[in-house]
């Protein structure tokens, strides 16, 4: 009697282990796509602020919801992108920034490598008033494509791939 016990309460153990880790193996995320970067300056991306230095990221899934989980050394954040576009512009993977109010946004990342750019969520513009917008106007001399009401700047990325 002893005997069947012992091994009736083996065979539970053993099918409690299976399981467990059955379930640690297909918890683990993934890495869809991965890289490099370094921004020169403070940058605000999504609900995340991160300082000058040297980042890593990993994309988990390209599939919704997009999360971005990037490291470096002012702190780690998880960005959620707010679309995906198949139209990529650039053939090299990079992070596109706009100035709004003196502070640098993230406003997309072209990833070539799986076909999408990502968009995030910047800050709405200020409206100018007459005399903010009369101030700002190129001078009759300047070319067209000098007037702008913000600048955008791009941070080549240095992806690892899939």
């Amino acid at each position: 009697m002893t005997w069947a016990r012992r091994l009736k309460l083996l065979t539970k153990f053993g099918v409690a282990a299976l399981v467990l880790g059955a379930l640690a193996t297909s918890g683990k995320a993934q890495t869809v796509y991965q890289g490099k970067f370094t921004l020169p300056f403070e940058t605000h991306w999504g609900g995340a602020t991160l300082p000058a230095g040297d980042y890593t990221f990993t994309l988990a899934s390209a599939t919704s919801p997009y999360t971005l989980y990037v490291h470096g050394q002012g702190g780690d954040a998880i960005i959620f992108a707010t679309a995906a576009d198949e139209k990529v512009v650039s053939a090299h993977a990079q992070l596109n920034l706009v100035d709004i109010a003196d502070r640098q946004n993230v406003e997309t990342f072209e990833a070539p490598e799986l076909g999408l750019t990502f968009s995030y969520a910047t800050p709405k513009q200020k409206h100018m008033g007459p005399k903010e917008a009369h101030q700002k106007m190129a001078p009759p001399t300047a070319p067209a494509s000098q007037v702008s009401e913000y600048k955008t700047t791009s941070i080549a990325v240095r992806s690892a791939g899939r």
